[in-house]
């Protein structure tokens, strides 16, 4: 059995004990070494420059109680003793250069003694492990066992030890988890581990979090779920504020982000606080941040770093401490690299990504999400709505059929679900409507893959009427394909990459985005101006 050593506060009033009449007062730092079960090997006991005479007491009187305790009387300076920074801080110190030998001696830690800031901060050394060991409470005892020594118990803060209180976690973590699922019991197994890391991440970290995806597999959704489980934990006190990037363009981005000085520029009346600003203390959700202007985003990266930056026409900075969370369908990685997105933010907002996939991409997840989107109209509109079982077969045999694109994602099963909720009669969605749906469906996916395959490509207004002149015909054509290759694509090089797809194999050295630059320099154009909305 390893030999018990106590680091224990000097009780200022309660070990000094009346004087000549200490012994018939409870007096804890004594009392720690007269248990008969107990034998204290050594005893650190930290005092007061001012409590000098008191802690010498203590320790003779150790000494003649029990013999075989060493007492080493640690000076502990402190200014305040009720300043949490102060204490904190001497405790850590003295940890750091105190010589522990967990595998030699075992730990605790008196907490009844002390003020209560230092006993908080002992607590808080034991939790963070800078003192390897458990903690020590001791009680006086009772009145009519006044010459006892009282009580003391251990407390062990490795929680892993505890079955209830552990399982107590992880019922929490699961309610967590299905809170920003809003209750939809998803299948897929992917898409469930990567919420499990998204729910730790919300709870426990202030970085920003990228969340990328196609449109309408639930970003912005997802972020606001984050933001209120965060609210419900106390973890933040200000608000949610969403923007989409994509609608911010010009002079008036940066005005509505960092918020602007009156009369900074034409039409500035008065002063503008600037969304940056309305997130202090919250969440921050920036969709499609791919869409910012270089512009925008060095002054984001400062926001984002230092928590203060320039309102457009100001001269002194503001501050808002904001918790980012952006979402993009593009590739940032792609962008980075072809210079629309600066790479020092990139790296600042790419410590927690998560890739969220389609609906397609989870067709398990398609007949839970149809419950709860029946659920929710039920809700809205007060009146129950359930598919006939033969018509839900029916629907459920298509939606995960490759045949069910849902190029929309969620957005197209939320708009079915509200067709078929509106339409059945009765409450009741039977085979004939699902077959009417289905259809719909056929005919929207089969027209947006054809405006994909043939978009109207106005070369005109690309090139100017005097240009356009001065091409062939083979080379307009060929020229509004590639361009309707690169809009539908993330990036240059994805777009190359398919453009390319046979003769890229045969060459030794690949860079498929140079070689779709080059070929639209012969006309006059780039990357950017082709994806501007």
């Amino acid at each position: 059995m390893k030999p018990t050593v106590i680091i224990a506060f000097l009780g200022t009033q309660l070990d000094a004990g009346g004087g000549a009449g200490r012994w018939e007062k409870w007096r804890p730092t004594v009392a720690l070494t007269q248990h008969e079960d107990l034998v204290v090997s050594r005893l650190e006991l930290l005092y007061p420059p001012s409590q000098l005479q008191l802690a010498e007491r203590v320790k003779g009187d150790i000494a003649s109680t029990s013999p075989a305790t060493a007492v080493n009387l640690v000076e502990f300076p402190l200014v305040d003793p009720w300043d949490f920074g102060e204490v904190y801080s001497a405790l850590y110190d003295w940890s750091k250069a105190y010589r522990f030998e967990p595998e030699k001696e075992d730990y605790w830690a008196h907490i009844t003694t002390g003020t209560h800031v230092a006993q908080i901060c002992m607590f808080l050394m034991i939790e963070a492990r800078f003192v390897p060991g458990v903690l020590v409470q001791t009680a006086p005892p009772k009145k009519q066992a006044q010459s006892k020594p009282g009580t003391y118990s251990l407390i062990d803060l490795d929680l892993a030890k505890y079955d209830a209180i552990a399982a107590r976690f992880a019922a929490e973590q699961r309610d967590a988890v299905s809170f920003l699922k809003s209750g939809i019991a998803t299948r897929n197994k992917k898409f469930n581990t990567l919420i499990e890391e998204i729910e730790r991440v919300a709870v426990r970290s202030e970085a920003p979090i990228l969340l990328t995806g196609p449109t309408g597999a639930g970003k912005s959704f997802l972020a606001r779920r984050m933001f209120e489980l965060k609210k419900s934990r106390n973890l933040v006190s200000g608000d949610f504020v969403e923007v989409n990037c994509a609608t911010l363009r010009g002079d008036g981005a940066a005005s509505t982000l960092f918020g602007h000085k009156k009369g900074s520029f034409t039409g500035a009346m008065a002063d503008r606080g600037g969304l940056l600003r309305a997130a202090h203390h919250g969440v921050l959700f920036l969709d499609e941040i791919g869409e910012l202007g270089l512009d925008e985003q060095a002054m984001l990266l400062t926001a984002i770093e230092e928590k203060r930056f320039l309102p457009v026409g100001a001269d002194q900075s503001v501050h808002s401490d904001f918790q980012l969370v952006a979402g993009t369908n593009r590739d940032l990685r792609g962008a980075v690299s072809e210079g629309s997105f600066r790479e020092d933010l990139f790296a600042r907002i790419n410590l927690w990504t998560y890739d969220l996939p389609g609906l397609a991409a989870r067709p398990e997840d398609i007949e839970p999400n149809i419950d709860y989107l029946l659920e929710i109209s039920s809700r809205e509109t007060g009146h129950c709505v359930r598919f006939n079982t033969e018509a839900r077969k029916r629907y459920v045999k298509f939606a995960q059929s490759a045949e069910a694109s849902w190029l929309g994602n969620f957005r197209d099963l939320a708009a079915s679900m509200t067709r078929l909720a509106t339409l059945a009669d009765s409450g009741r969605i039977g085979e004939a409507l699902v077959d009417a749906e289905i259809a719909r469906l056929r005919w929207l996916w089969q027209r947006s893959s054809a405006e994909e395959r043939n978009p109207q490509i106005d070369l005109e207004a690309l090139l100017g009427s005097e240009a356009l002149a001065q091409i062939d015909l083979f080379d307009q054509l060929q020229l509004r394909a590639v361009i309707a290759e690169i809009r539908q694509s993330r990036t240059l090089s994805d777009a190359g990459r398919r453009l390319y797809n046979v003769s890229r194999s045969e060459r030794s050295v690949v860079n498929d985005a140079d070689r779709l630059r080059k070929f639209l320099v012969r006309f006059g154009l780039t990357w950017e101006r082709l994806i501007e909305r």
